[in-house]
């Protein structure tokens, strides 16, 4: 039997679906949300009866009927550490995805939670969510900060790099809880994970935390000169924040995000554009040699996903130096959308067991 599934992946100012068949895109498309669309609403949640709307509708465009999916799944967001796989959608799930107090702030992606449940409720189809950005499988070992104030979080690209990992394990004909891979993506901000039989035992948090520089985040810093920045009087709380997340990297060194407008102006001769792109493949390296030494040097292979994976001389500048660990694949891009979707269809074919949301 085939099942049918639709993928919900709401960002601030877009939607992207995608409808499977099994393994078989039917059609992908993404909405495009105007300010002026937007404007009305108090909130990203509150968008939410709004975007369900477009959803259903780019669905009738391209022929799909409502009533022949199986299941419908929403981007996971910002919400309370879980394990990863696929998860049933719930009241309480919902609750937290609404509760600034857990992070400071919601997600864009904390939307999609909402559009599935409702879309799910019409059809009296199951609501799942796949592999949010909270995964968290760390080893205890891995918690431990420096002081006991703070505990080192998991907060990464956990959908894209999950996924990677089950289509690797295939490429590499082994069992996925027998495989140790280093799995990295390289987007706006950059997530370095060190995975073990298929749990990711170790990553940088890629939001606000440890790890890499990347083309809009700061990663880590020396703490000291980063403590006389907060109290310099020249930041707010949430300037400070913003930088650090949004306008550092790339974006502060060369003012632009952009890894093809950087990899222009190296070929020009920028030496500035090649020492900063340089240093970041330098920093990415280091976090990979980490991971390595989290896995005792037991690494079966090594992959580079992302955005930035379609730079050639990024490639190049990472593998290198990280080569002498693993063999390096590469996966450009993100496969978001079908990571979505089959978390779903392994469910409804049994392969998977949806979870329940732990925090009742």
């Amino acid at each position: 039997m085939s099942y049918r599934v639709l993928a919900i992946n709401p960002g601030s100012t877009s939607t992207k679906i995608a409808v499977y068949e099994d393994d078989n895109p039917l059609f992908e498309k993404t909405l495009r949300h105007s300010p002026k669309e937007l404007e009305p609403f108090d909130g990203i949640i509150e968008q939410h009866d709004f975007r369900k709307g477009l959803v259903m509708e780019a669905m009738k465009e391209n022929n799909v009927d409502p009533k022949t999916l199986n299941a419908v799944v929403g981007r996971g967001g910002l919400m309370r550490p879980v394990s990863g796989g696929t998860m049933k959608i719930c009241p309480a799930l919902l609750r937290d995805l609404q509760d600034t107090s857990l992070w400071g702030r919601i997600h864009a992606s904390n939307l999609g939670a909402f559009i599935a449940q409702a879309i799910s409720e019409e059809l009296n189809i199951p609501g799942f969510i796949v592999d949010p950005i909270v995964v968290d499988e760390f080893d205890d070992i891995a918690r431990i900060s420096g002081i006991p104030e703070i505990e080192r979080k998991s907060l990464f690209h956990a959908l894209n790099i999950r996924y990677i990992t089950r289509l690797m394990t295939k490429k590499l004909g082994k069992d996925l809880n027998q495989t140790n891979l280093i799995g990295v993506h390289m987007g706006g901000g950059i997530s370095v994970a060190a995975i073990k039989g298929g749990r990711v035992v170790d990553v940088n948090n890629a939001l606000l935390g440890m790890g890499p520089f990347s083309p809009q985040r700061a990663g880590a810093l020396p703490i000291g000169d980063l403590v006389e920045m907060a109290y310099s009087g020249k930041y707010t709380k949430k300037e400070l924040t913003t930088y650090l997340s949004k306008t550092a990297g790339f974006m502060a060194y060369l003012g632009t995000d952009s890894g093809i407008e950087v990899n222009k102006r190296i070929q020009e001769g920028d030496e500035k554009a090649r020492l900063i792109m340089e240093a970041m493949c330098y920093q990415v390296a280091k976090e990979i040699g980490a991971s390595a030494a989290v896995l005792h040097g037991k690494v079966d292979a090594i992959f580079l996903s992302g955005g930035l994976a379609y730079n050639d001389l990024i490639v190049s500048w990472v593998k290198e130096r990280v080569s002498f660990i693993a063999d390096v694949y590469l996966y450009p891009g993100e496969k978001e959308m079908e990571a979505l979707c089959q978390g779903g269809i392994r469910v409804l074919k049994g392969v998977e067991e949806a979870m329940e949301y732990p925090y009742q």
